[in-house]
């Protein structure tokens, strides 16, 4: 059977023809090492409003789920009884002061004639005895005044702190009692958001934590994608022993109120900047026998395999390290599977590097 010969000479000039690549330059460049979590929003305070004293509900100032502000009146008691009482310790206080006064003009009067010689030294003792009593007396009638004025203070119920009301379980002509609630009011502006990372980044957190403030953005979720920044304001004294996780808390502002206490949300922050890290496109890493390795180009056109360390993978960015690598080679991104070390290449295009603004360590 007749062959072409020219075949084989075909297939040898196909393979020795450059192989078109997609190249990409190694950049360097800082790059915060961003993490990622899922966050779960809370409220700093919540605080379940209970009368101090029994009584009858005369008046009610609000309406469920009404925003209110520090002091602002809530509820009013019936305090007839209340007002009775202060009344009364009132006119017994004054009665006291005007027993104080006479008995020291008496005491005056007494040591006048003690000097004189016209009365004992025992009739004087008597005369210091009585005020002494008398001033005692007045003390326990000025801080029963007291107390009665604070109880009737309890009758007029007002915000414990400023925030959204609950459901309201009482009307007016209710009886309420010291253990019933009320009402619960719960804080949303600022609001928090908790959430766990791995205890592999508490050093990095700590540390940051330490320095000064630590941002922290949140997205929230919705047909509209909104972000949020805010600050870390609590790392949890221990780590978790069964999830290997350690709690944290970040405190945003909420005028808006579109953060809503039980809301899941997705948080990121980046405690850590690896400071002048060589990046690379993700994909231009390769996997050999020996390790990772890039395809670097030199000036006759040709692959030479570099091996790097990978310390970091985030959004299509990979941070290598290597010996031999520097700032501004050509390493190729897309093609690499057809190459061996010593192949020629020709660049079809490259495509540029950039850190990537979120993601999780390797």
């Amino acid at each position: 059977m007749w062959r072409n010969p020219s075949g084989a000479i075909d297939a040898k000039k196909k393979t020795s023809e450059p192989t078109p690549v997609i190249t990409a330059v190694i950049n360097q460049q800082n790059v915060p090492v961003q993490l990622a979590a899922n966050g779960t929003v809370s409220a700093q305070q919540m605080v379940a409003v209970r009368p101090q004293l029994s009584a009858m509900i005369s008046a009610v100032h609000i309406r469920e789920g009404q925003f209110v502000r520090k002091g602002e009146p809530l509820f009013t008691l019936d305090a007839r009884t209340e007002d009775a009482n202060v009344r009364r310790t009132e006119g017994q206080l004054a009665k006291s002061r005007a027993d104080l006064r006479n008995a020291e003009r008496n005491l005056e009067r007494q040591r006048e004639l003690f000097r004189q010689d016209f009365i004992s030294q025992a009739a004087l003792d008597v005369a210091e005895n009585q005020v002494d009593a008398l001033r005692a007396q007045l003390t326990v009638d000025e801080a029963t005044a007291q107390a009665n004025r604070i109880a009737r203070g309890f009758s007029e119920i007002t915000a414990p702190i400023s925030g959204r009301s609950g459901a309201i379980s009482v009307y007016q002509g209710s009886l309420v009692q010291p253990n019933d609630a009320l009402v619960s009011i719960t804080q949303i502006d600022p609001i928090n958001v908790s959430f766990t990372l791995p205890e592999r980044d508490f050093i990095p957190l700590q540390q940051a934590f330490a320095k000064g403030e630590v941002p922290v953005t949140v997205e929230l979720n919705g047909p509209q994608k909104q972000t949020r920044t805010g600050r870390l304001i609590f790392i949890d004294n221990a780590v978790d022993t069964a999830s290997g996780t350690i709690r944290l808390k970040a405190e945003f502002p909420n005028a808006d109120r579109h953060l809503w206490p039980g809301m899941f949300v997705m948080v990121s922050l980046a405690p850590q900047t690896l400071i002048h890290a060589l990046t690379v496109p993700v994909q231009a890493v390769q996997n050999g026998p020996e390790g990772k390795f890039l395809y670097v180009l030199d000036e006759t056109g040709k692959v030479k395999p570099f091996s790097v360390e990978v310390r970091l993978v985030q959004e299509g960015v990979a941070v290598v390290e290597g010996k031999a690598i520097t700032s501004g080679m050509h390493v190729v991104a897309e093609g690499a599977q057809n190459l061996r070390p010593g192949s020629a290449v020709t660049e079809a295009s490259s495509i540029k590097t950039g850190a990537g603004a979120a993601g999780r360590n390797s």
